[in-house]
């Protein structure tokens, strides 16, 4: 039986509970706290117990999920300090927050987990990366990473490389639902129906993201399968390269990145 505790129960906290308890089902106890009342009777509903207090998830649960906007943590943080124990393991889903901060604001030498998930795992397609912390245990880090393969996959990333992760899946979908968004503006502009188009587009990266990950060739060899000489495919992607595009997404890339070390903590 694991005890499982959540600050927060928002869209993604809600997420992962819900993965928690379909995955786990009588093998979890799952607690949460929300200042949203409304939030916690719906949770309650599907078994999840409330309690009181933010200290009172630390007093019930060995993993504590941080489900909490980052700007919010500077008052909730120093009210976890007197309950974190030896073997809490304390989880943050946080954009820019570290494991040096979570133990400069409750207790040293505790045992962390930092994720970046990203939106889709509301569906059950997420993408989680995860670092494991200093003095957490190799068991205590399969459990955490286990309780997010429930949404989607969960791949493990340097603790030194998790702000440079964030735009690979964290802000990631954002930037492609506006690529998506220039193609489904062109179908609408040469008056194609904008819903076909879109489910046509969303298809064709479901698709794509396959060949990707199950076809066993490289990406430059997916594109030249597509590309027949002199076709249609090749002068769209000449307009691509004259207009820099992987230029364009590294620089998106790096700006995110850089927003990320100055909001980190």
């Amino acid at each position: 039986m694991i005890k499982v505790g959540f600050l927060g129960t928002g869209n993604m906290g809600g997420a992962i509970i819900r993965g928690i308890a379909a995955a786990y089902k009588s093998e979890a106890e799952i607690y949460a706290y929300d200042l949203d009342a409304a939030k916690l009777a719906e949770l309650e509903k599907q078994g999840v117990k409330a309690v009181s207090s933010e200290g009172e998830i630390c007093d019930k649960c060995k993993y504590v999920f941080l489900a909490i906007k980052p700007q919010v943590f500077d008052s909730v943080l120093p009210k976890l300090a007197d309950h974190v124990k030896e073997d809490t393991v304390v989880v943050s889903i946080a954009a820019g927050i570290t494991e040096e901060y979570i133990m400069k604001t409750t207790k040293d030498k505790v045992h962390t987990v930092i994720v970046m998930p990203n939106t889709p795992f509301l569906l059950g397609e997420g993408a989680t990366a995860l670092a494991k912390g200093t003095y957490t245990t190799d068991e205590e880090f399969e459990v955490v990473k286990s309780i997010f393969s429930t949404g989607g996959i969960a791949e493990v990333v340097p603790m030194d490389k998790m702000k440079e992760i964030i735009a690979i899946n964290g802000s990631s979908p954002a930037f492609i639902y506006l690529y998506a968004k220039g193609f489904i503006d062109y179908a609408k502009e040469n008056g194609i129906d904008g819903d076909a188009a879109l489910r046509l587009f969303a298809k064709s990266l479901i698709g794509s993201a396959k060949m990707m990950t199950e076809s066993g060739k490289t990406i430059d060899e997916l594109i030249k399968m597509v590309s027949s000489p002199g076709g249609t495919t090749l002068a769209g992607l000449d307009g691509l390269y004259q207009g820099k595009l992987t230029d364009v997404v590294k620089d998106c890339c790096e700006r995110c990145t850089k927003r990320a070390y100055e909001l980190s903590k």
